[in-house]
Order: C-alpha cells, then sequence, then structure tokens
C-alpha cells in the first residue's frame, strides 16, 4: 500500500532553481551579442540619488559578455550581493541561537494555547500588521525577520511553513506596492515625476485595503485545508521536521520559563525595539540590521545561560540552514551583472519605454505597468527602478495623456507584487530558504493570486486612466 501512494506520474518537473537562474544568465549573455549596446547619463537626482537623463540614451561600441567573462558573473553576483547574503546566513545564525535558548518554544506554547481555538484569525491580523508596517516604512526585506519569528507557531497551530511564509511575504510585499506613505517607491517614484510627496494617497489606500483582503482570504482558504487535512500541505513532506519540532508544543504540559530565559525574552523585545527604532529614525538596513543581530544572539544566549561554544555553534548551525539561500541571492544577481557589463539593460528599458508611446491612449497607462513588469524581473529594488525608469515614464506620459501620478501607480504594481514572484528578487528567495519553501512549489501556490493581483492592477490603471487621476 505505501508503495502505490509514493508512486507518482512521470511528467514535467520544475528544475531547480540553481537550473534555472544559471539558463537566465546564459540568454542574457546570449543577447549582449544581439542587443544593441546602450547607455543614459547618469545624473544627480533626489536625495542625492543617482538618476538618468532620459533624452540621453545613445548607443555605444558593443561589449557582448564571452565565455571567460560568464564564468565569472555568479561569483561577481555574489559579491555584488554580499549586503543581502551576508543579511541572511546572520538571521539564520541569530535565529538558531534564539531558539537554543528555549525562548522561542516558549512564546509558541504560550501563543499556540491562547489562541487554539481562533488560530484562523492570526492570519488577518498579522498580514494586516505587516502591511501596515511595510506601507509606512517600505521595507520587505523586513519579511526575512518575520518569517522565523511566526514560522514555529504556525507549525504549532496546525498550518504549514507554506502559511508563514505567505503571511509575511504577501503582508510585506501588499504594503509595499500599495505604498499609501512608503518612501522608497511612491515618496521617490513622485519627487522624480515633480509630483508632491504622498499625494494621490485616497486611490492607494483604496489598493490597499482590496490586495490585503485579496491576500487574507488566499492564505485563509489554503489554511483551512492544511488544518483539515496536513496531506493537502504543498511542503508536507518539506515540513515533518518541523512538525516533530514544534507541533508537539501546546499538546503537553505548558513549558515554565526560567527566571533567565524571562530576562532572556526581554532583552530580545529591547533588541526588537532598538530595531525598529533604527530602521524608522535612522534608516537603518541590512548591514547596520546585521551588526545589531549578531550582538542581539550574542546578549540573548548569555543571558539565557548558553556558553560561549553554544552561541557560536548556534551560530554555525544557522549559517548551514540559510546556506542555500543566501547563495541562490548571488547566483540570481548574476542576471544583472551580464547585462551590465553587455550594457544592454539601458537598452532594454529605453526600447521598452518607447513601446508605450505606441499604444492606443486607453491602454497607455497599462502598457507602463507592463513594461515595468517585464523590467523588475532584471531590476528587482524598487528605488532602483524609480530611478531608471521614471525619468523616461514620467515625460512619456505627458506625451501619450496619462498624468503623471497614474505613471507612478504603473510603477507601483509593476514593479511590487512581483517582487514575490522573480527569482531574481534576492530578499524573496532568501526569505523561501528560510521558511523552507522550495521556489517551485511557491510558484504553484501564489501564481493564482498573482493574477488576481495582475487583474486588480489593471482594473484600477483603467480607471485612473479614464478619470485623469492626478491625485
Amino acid at each position: 500500500m505505501e508503495k502505490n501512494t509514493t508512486t507518482k506520474k512521470k511528467g514535467f518537473q520544475m528544475p531547480h532553481i540553481y537550473v534555472i537562474l544559471f539558463l537566465f544568465s546564459a540568454i542574457a549573455a546570449v543577447a549582449t551579442y544581439f542587443v544593441p549596446a546602450g547607455t543614459f547619463e547618469r545624473v544627480p537626482g533626489p536625495e542625492g540619488r543617482t538618476t538618468i537623463d532620459p533624452t540621453s540614451y545613445t548607443q555605444v561600441e558593443s561589449t557582448p559578455v564571452g565565455l571567460i567573462d560568464f564564468l565569472t558573473v555568479i561569483p561577481r553576483g555574489l559579491i555584488d550581493a554580499g549586503e543581502v547574503v551576508f543579511f541572511t546566513f546572520i538571521i539564520g545564525g541569530m535565529f538558531m541561537v534564539l531558539r537554543r535558548t528555549g525562548i522561542i518554544e516558549i512564546a509558541v506554547d504560550n501563543l499556540s494555547r491562547k489562541f487554539a481555538n481562533n488560530s484562523v484569525l492570526l492570519i488577518p491580523i498579522l498580514t494586516t500588521v505587516f502591511a501596515v508596517v511595510a506601507t509606512l516604512i517600505g521595507t520587505p526585506e523586513l519579511s526575512l525577520v518575520y518569517i522565523p519569528v511566526i514560522l514555529p507557531l504556525m507549525i504549532a497551530l496546525g498550518y504549514d511553513s507554506m502559511v508563514a511564509a505567505a503571511i509575511a511575504l504577501f503582508g510585506t510585499v501588499i504594503g509595499f506596492t500599495a505604498g499609501v506613505l512608503n518612501p522608497i517607491n511612491t515618496g521617490l517614484a513622485q519627487k522624480i515625476s515633480g509630483l508632491p510627496v504622498f499625494s494621490g494617497m485616497g486611490l492607494r489606500l483604496i489598493i490597499f485595503i482590496v490586495a490585503v483582503t485579496m491576500g487574507v482570504l488566499f492564505i485563509m482558504r489554503y489554511a483551512n485545508k492544511v488544518k483539515k487535512n496536513p496531506m493537502n500541505s504543498l511542503v508536507y513532506e518539506d515540513d515533518r521536521e518541523k512538525r516533530e519540532m514544534y507541533q508537539k508544543v501546546g499538546n503537553v504540559e505548558k513549558i515554565k520559563a526560567t527566571p533567565r530565559q524571562k530576562y532572556a525574552a526581554l532583552a530580545t523585545l529591547v533588541f526588537f525595539g532598538i530595531l525598529v527604532y533604527g530602521v524608522i529614525g535612522h534608516g537603518w538596513f541590512m548591514v547596520e540590521m546585521s551588526g545589531l543581530f549578531i550582538i542581539m544572539g550574542i546578549v540573548v544566549g548569555l543571558i539565557a545561560g548558553l556558553k560561549t561554544m553554544e552561541i557560536c555553534e548556534g551560530f554555525n548551525q544557522g549559517f548551514r540552514d540559510v546556506l542555500v539561500g543566501a547563495i541562490i541571492v548571488g547566483v540570481a544577481r548574476a542576471v544583472a551583472v551580464v547585462l551590465e557589463d553587455g550594457q544592454i539593460m539601458d537598452t532594454i528599458v529605453n526600447s521598452l519605454g518607447s513601446l508605450v508611446g505606441d499604444l492606443p491612449a486607453v491602454l497607455s497607462a497599462v502598457g507602463m505597468y507592463v513594461v515595468q513588469l517585464l523590467i523588475n524581473f532584471i531590476i528587482p529594488s524598487g528605488s532602483g527602478q524609480a530611478l531608471v525608469t521614471m525619468p523616461i515614464m514620467a515625460p512619456l506620459a505627458d506625451m501619450v495623456g496619462v498624468t503623471r501620478q497614474t505613471a507612478v501607480l504603473a510603477f507601483q504594481l509593476g514593479d511590487g507584487f512581483a517582487h514575490i514572484l522573480y527569482p531574481t528578487s534576492g530578499y524573496f528567495m532568501a526569505a523561501l530558504v528560510i521558511a523552507g519553501v522550495p521556489y517551485q512549489k511557491w510558484i504553484k501556490f501564489f501564481i493564482p493570486l498573482f493574477v488576481g493581483f495582475v487583474i486588480l492592477s489593471v482594473v484600477m490603471l483603467i480607471i485612473a486612466q479614464s478619470i485623469q487621476w492626478v491625485g
């Protein structure tokens, strides 16, 4: 009987993510032989950032990426993405130290008992909180912090790692995309476009509410299926070890914290308070957060009574657990390295931008959205994409009869939701590995909702274009 249940029909299997990213890099390298090389002139932009002069595009001598150059793109991608790579390692190490102190298991035990009869309520609560934070400060990378915190809880409550990843990733990407008061995408794009910063808040708030509702209902539907029958989980086999570790929590006698563990838990909250203060008040990003997490792991571990050797081994084990995710980040960056070496990234951006001008007026806003969606694959950064595309899209919007406010919205929607779809998005791939969710299974899970997000985006842009939205 066991033999029959494990037998599967042979069919198409998604290649390993390493293979996918290598093929993308190879295709990009081949393209450097056929796509004309070209560049925009870089000029000072808002807040001291470098942007482009949209009228300065010129073709330059072709610099195709040869075999020897191609051999180095993955190592160079790892170097270029070093900030994300090492952040992934450090956050994995820090949370492993916290697990060794026992305070995570105690927190999970308490929360799982409290929400035992209403566990599904945690999904809208956590998703909305994460979305609100992201729409105010614009840091979807915080999903890397959220996932290790909520993952044990979701497993203990009878869900799976896909639910934990979805709560963190959906919440942060929806908040970031809607950008009600997000300085990273909305604020910067509006500055570049010559618009009042954070104008048009009303329509963005509507998009925020609708998208959060869609995300929450989507997660809850899947979570209820897993709760009723764990075999419905897309990551049932991947979660085997986690279920053995966490689902026993809450089913035995309540875990009592020692005085040292209580002090360690208090210190953890203090460190997270410092993290929030640093991100909001001083613009901290991955380097500063990494440094804080190293100190946090050491201090909390010592307070909880761990020996220095145990703390070091905790970091080492955490590093090993997220190794694949950290490497994927660098491999994904290799695609952009190839396009930059071949000097065809600006050519691609210029060509896609020009295509929008050939569309009927009513479809111009949608065309801008599609262009931004495509460009996001090679520039998976909100601020980076704004600095490259908005100097082109803002004046182009004037020419085709689209308001600049709508052009900014097209950028937000095209840039945002795809952050948790494309394998070239570094923090996203790292988040999946921290959650223990294979990329192929995430795509199977997420594609239906992504299609819903695309429909929402197109509808909102048609409405904005129809009313000639100015904010």
